[in-house]
């Protein structure tokens, strides 16, 4: 599959998404993973603020089997938390090419202020983790 062309159909078959390089000994994937179910609502199938279609699905994607664990046990404090009023509809899938989005799309949210997008931090949001993992 080579790099998609610029479709702005709902139902393009990529996803927007971000790449993130981080440092293990500063940042843990599950705190990196925490931060992203804050900032986005995981509980809006194919949708997030004024976008929807396939490419705007909630998505993790792993590199390694540590990784999915993670992801998936992550996804189940979500759930047990209560703190979005849904169920999580977020696919943890293994990582793929990657392809930097086109120039409009690079900072999008600095570019486009006014934008319906809901990633934002929320202040004093901190995911529990569930009770049979504190004890």
């Amino acid at each position: 599959m080579g790099r998609p062309g610029v479709d702005r159909s709902p139902n393009r078959g990529h996803l927007d998404s971000s790449r993130i390089f981080r440092r293990e000994d500063t940042l843990s994937y599950r705190d990196l993973l925490e931060f992203f179910f804050q900032i986005h609502d995981p509980t809006t199938l194919n949708r997030q603020g004024d976008e929807v279609g396939r490419y705007v699905r909630s998505a993790i994607f792993y590199t390694n089997e540590e990784q999915r664990l993670t992801a998936v046990d992550t996804i189940a404090d979500v759930e047990a938390s209560g703190l979005w009023p849904g169920k999580v509809v977020t696919e943890v899938t293994a990582a793929g090419p990657f392809w930097e989005a086109e120039e409009d799309d690079q900072d999008y949210l600095q570019k486009h202020p006014g934008s319906e997008m809901c990633h934002f931090v929320r202040p004093g949001w901190k995911l529990p983790r569930r009770q049979s993992q504190t004890t």
